[in-house]
């Protein structure tokens, strides 16, 4: 897609192949600028160094805001697989991360579940905000519990990681600027308290959390829209 001039760049993050299918497929007709899609592979390592190549390697990416989805665990008694998940902060051992534009993504996806198009897919989806934390392997059990005790709503293995690798590559290159990178996170419950899921894409779960990200990209391209970016 070819970049508008003086727009940034927008660098949507997941780690599994499944969820780079549903943004791929997704509603690209309202992108601004250029837009990636990019899989990092599974867990925080992999995050890291997939962020960190594209964001300094690539030079048509390195003032590229950055959106962290894919699936996640929800913490909360009462979530369903479907339900969205916007972090005002991602936190792990290496840090927290205050998110950006967390209202803005907030309402742009509950204009998007009143809608005609492509809410027909996500009706019954519930929004919830709050801290995502992260986890470099599956959650299961009782640890959720602990985990729901730190304050977070939900856990995944790559959010926290690509937000704060993100927020320490400078936009433009080497060149510090006055403003951070703009960075948020927003993920598909697929597995939750009372709905634990053992493979995805197998289960009712999996397919409603498919459906939903695949749904959920103009949202992303109206919180991309508000952002008062450097302009190189």
């Amino acid at each position: 897609m070819a970049q508008a001039p003086g727009a940034a760049p927008l660098l949507i993050a997941c780690g599994l192949g499944i969820e780079r299918l549903a943004l791929r497929s997704g509603d690209h007709s309202g992108a601004p600028g250029t837009v990636t899609v990019l899989r990092t592979g599974m867990g925080p390592q992999a995050a890291g160094r997939a962020i960190t190549r594209a964001l300094r390697d690539d030079p048509a990416a390195q003032d590229a805001a950055v959106i962290a989805t894919g699936f996640c665990a929800g913490l909360r008694p009462g979530m369903h697989p479907g339900d969205l998940v916007v972090a005002d902060e991602t936190r792990d051992p290496g840090g927290h991360t205050a998110c950006t534009g967390t209202d803005v993504l907030a309402t742009a996806l509950a204009r998007l579940l009143r809608g005609d198009r492509p809410a027909w897919t996500i009706r019954t989806t519930t929004i919830h905000t709050g801290p995502l934390t992260g986890s470099d392997h599956v959650v299961r059990g009782g640890e959720r519990a602990a985990l729901r005790a730190t304050g977070a709503i939900a856990v995944d293995m790559e959010s926290a990681v690509t937000l704060r690798t993100a927020m320490d590559i400078p936009l433009n290159g080497a060149r510090r600027t006055a403003r951070p990178r703009p960075v948020a996170a927003v993920r598909v419950v697929v597995d939750a308290p009372e709905h634990e899921l053992v493979r995805i894409g197998t289960l009712r779960g999996g397919i409603s959390a498919f459906r939903v990200l695949r749904a959920v990209l103009p949202a992303f391209f109206e919180w991309h829209r508000s952002l008062l970016l450097p302009r190189r």
